[in-house]
């Protein structure tokens, strides 16, 4: 099997011992090549049977045997083209492994702005200390409404149940239920549970049906003291109206990792408004992240062998 190595910015090379582990799950005789640019990658995807990392759309239809695209990066929405939608290629990812770190990243941002740590860090100055302190909130017993219960919406989830919040969420598939989460909802409830939270979480991949899901319309269904926290996707978000949205006082603020437009230009107002804190789309960063890329790719390796099933599977069809 040749296996194929496309370095991203998760995985930019691999250690020795994750060479070894990749090659002895590939079997007698596997071979695994490193293509670091495109035009080596178009040379060598060719007879590539296992690809693992991300390679440009124009790329990827150079392959002609490929088994097993293994994406590295929860989501797929810049490489599910039609011709990788169409093909028999089996499409996998860090599909559930990505939530403990981006769980953190969004508690990191909420309580940010709850605790008025972004106007201290801005503005160092004593005198600050009563007005922080009148804008100051506490978690413990608030909703928090969670948009999406995958991987990273029970992540979040877990982490707000030991902040002692009461935690609602939606889904538009049959998830299994979470210790502590008083209701999971299909999206037809989504209003019910906007109008319900006093912190709202985004855990939903970017996909046709969520393109601008959150607009005006929905912000007008939260409560005005309502915190909003994305850290998936942007687009998910329309910036402009969200940035309304806030001045007018639809809703208080927000927490974003992710933004739209993305990259957010300089001296775009969302950097420095004193109801939002952006950090630039670093949510996914962790020392650990990489080794359960290999973990989950290795896995997928000696199940391509013996024929079963799969995991982190991509329904390339649903985008997810």
């Amino acid at each position: 099997m040749k296996i194929l190595f496309a370095p991203t910015l998760i995985i930019p090379e691999l250690e020795p011992s994750q060479r070894t582990r990749i090659l002895e799950a590939g079997g007698k005789g596997a071979t695994l090549v490193d293509a670091k640019d495109a035009t080596a990658q178009r040379q060598h995807i060719v007879d590539t049977e296992a690809l693992f990392g991300r390679v440009p759309p124009d790329v990827f239809v150079h392959q002609k045997r490929l088994r097993l695209y293994q994406s590295v990066g929860a989501g797929v929405d810049s490489i599910l083209t039609p011709e990788l939608v169409n093909s028999d290629v089996i499409l996998s990812s860090e599909k559930g492994e990505v939530g403990i770190h981006l769980a953190e990243h969004a508690f990191g941002l909420l309580l940010t702005l709850t605790r008025g740590l972004h106007t201290a860090i801005r503005t160092p100055d004593y005198a600050l200390r009563a007005p922080i302190r009148r804008e100051q909130r506490e978690l413990y017993e608030q909703t928090m409404g969670i948009v999406g219960f995958g991987g990273v919406g029970r992540a979040v989830a877990r982490r707000a149940v030991g902040f002692g919040l009461r935690v609602l969420a939606v889904d538009i598939e049959d998830v299994a239920p979470e210790p502590g989460v008083e209701q999971i909802w299909k999206p037809d409830r989504l209003p019910d549970l906007l109008a319900a939270s006093d912190v709202v979480v985004i855990g939903l991949p970017l996909t046709k049906a969520t393109h601008h899901l959150f607009t005006r319309d929905l912000f007008r269904l939260m409560r005005r003291h309502a915190i909003l926290i994305n850290v998936t996707r942007g687009p998910i978000v329309h910036g402009e109206h969200l940035l309304q949205a806030i001045d007018e006082g639809l809703i208080w603020g927000a927490g974003l990792d992710v933004t739209d437009p993305e990259p957010l230009p300089a001296g775009h107002r969302l950097w420095t408004h004193p109801r939002v804190v952006v950090t630039p789309h670093t949510a996914g960063g962790s020392p650990r992240r990489a080794d359960r890329c290999v973990t989950t790719f290795c896995e997928n390796l000696r199940r391509l062998a013996t024929g079963a099933p799969l995991v982190a599977l991509i329904d390339k069809q649903k985008g997810y």
